[in-house]
């Protein structure tokens, strides 16, 4: 076992069986044109964290540990669209229209990938999802326990939605969850502050937090 000095207190994990999972580091969140300016949000409060998640990915890729990659998007009849999703708030252009990188949050348009500087390394699994948690209507679960991962790393966006989302999940399936939290990031700083203490509360009630130096030196030192 090995320890990362975290929030509330020290992150005990066997890096043989601990995962990082980058949720939904995708251009229609983090550049101009997507979903998220759509929304009306400053986009380039996600664009900052972009080197610090890549430095995370590069310290579990030299680590030989899992990175698993995941992003929110529809299938092109939008038969996995719930009308509520559809219809929620009042963005410039909703899911499934044309924008400046194909259509919002579809699968397979330019749009929905990963952001060039964080694409996913060759064997490294990206799951697509149709909802806010990873692990809704996903093959996580089953890809986590062929693995045998039983701690899961966080880092990606948006600290509030869909990375807490994710946490609570793993939790209640039983994962020791630790989050970076200078590798996430929020349309609304003051969301991620919150969010942030709610995971810590209580003695981790969903789980640990800490930085990606204090990750990163733990999962690659001897």
């Amino acid at each position: 076992m090995k320890t990362i000095a975290a929030q509330p207190f020290d992150f005990s994990f066997d890096p043989a069986r601990t995962a990082l999972i980058v949720i939904d580091m995708q251009r229609d969140f983090i550049e101009p044109g997507g979903f998220g300016a759509a929304l009306g949000n400053d986009v380039t409060l996600l664009k900052k964290i972009v080197p610090t998640v890549g430095r995370l990915i590069g310290a579990f890729r030299r680590a030989g540990l899992p990175v698993i990659h995941t992003r929110e998007c529809h299938k092109p009849d939008l038969s996995d669209l719930p009308r509520a999703k559809h219809a929620r708030g009042k963005p410039s252009l909703r899911i499934g229209d044309a924008g400046p990188m194909g259509r919002i949050l579809i699968a397979g348009e330019p749009g929905a990938d990963i952001v060039p500087e964080l694409a996913a390394a060759a064997g490294e699994v990206v799951i697509d999802k149709p909802g806010k948690g990873a692990f809704h209507a996903t093959p996580l679960a089953d890809i986590l326990a062929a693995k045998k991962i039983t701690h899961l790393v966080f880092a990606g966006v948006t600290t509030e939605v869909c990375v807490q989302t994710t946490m609570r999940e793993a939790n209640d399936r039983g994962f020791d969850c630790l989050l970076a939290e200078d590798a996430t990031e929020s349309y609304f700083p003051e969301f991620k502050k919150a969010t942030i203490d709610m995971i810590r509360a209580q003695g981790a009630i969903v789980g640990w937090t800490a930085t990606v130096d204090q990750i990163s030196s733990a999962i690659i030192s001897p």
